[in-house]
């Protein structure tokens, strides 16, 4: 098993028009990766390519993001989110996601993502919301965190009079 980097204080920007792009199988492995990928992850191809997707999984990231993002593609339907990440170098960056299942014959054959530079102020708004999710999820224990965590979003979202996609897209278009 490979070790996780150990997490820094050091962020990694991209400009606003570069695209992150990656392509994975249908269990989250990587089978493609562009450059920009490569150069803010610090990964080269080999590393990337049959490595899950989690392998630049940040741990400030609850788990029931990552519920949200799969019970949604594995539905046939395309995922927003703001997303940190970590690199092999433990620095980290925040990108602005759209997750996409590719579809061959009508059946899912699996996924693309593309990312941007996030937008400082929808990193603002997500960071304690994300950190809410991490508390809860550890009070829930590992075995109920994402179900946990996911329910307290939802529920947050109906107060609001908003959807997960409608929070994560206006933040986008506000910045």
């Amino acid at each position: 098993m490979k070790r996780r980097p150990t997490p820094t204080n050091t962020e990694v920007t991209f400009s606003e028009h570069e695209f992150i792009v990656s392509k994975t199988d249908l269990k989250g492995r990587i089978t493609y990766g562009n450059r920009v990928f490569m150069r803010v992850s610090g990964y080269q191809e080999d590393e990337l390519i049959g490595s899950p997707h989690n392998i630049v999984r940040h741990p400030d990231m609850p788990r029931g993001a990552f519920k949200h993002l799969w019970d949604t593609i594995q539905q046939g339907k395309e995922w927003f989110g703001f997303v940190k990440n970590m690199g092999k170098s433990g620095h980290y960056y925040w990108v602005f996601a759209n997750v996409t299942p590719d579809i061959e014959a009508g059946r899912i054959v699996g996924y693309f993502s593309v990312r941007r530079q996030a937008p400082r102020k929808a990193i603002e708004a997500v960071t304690p919301l994300y950190a809410e999710m991490l508390r809860i999820e550890r009070e829930a224990g590992a075995a109920r965190a994402c179900e946990a965590s996911l329910a307290w979003l939802t529920e947050r979202l109906r107060a609001l009079g908003t959807t997960y996609e409608a929070l994560i897209l206006s933040l986008y278009q506000e910045a």
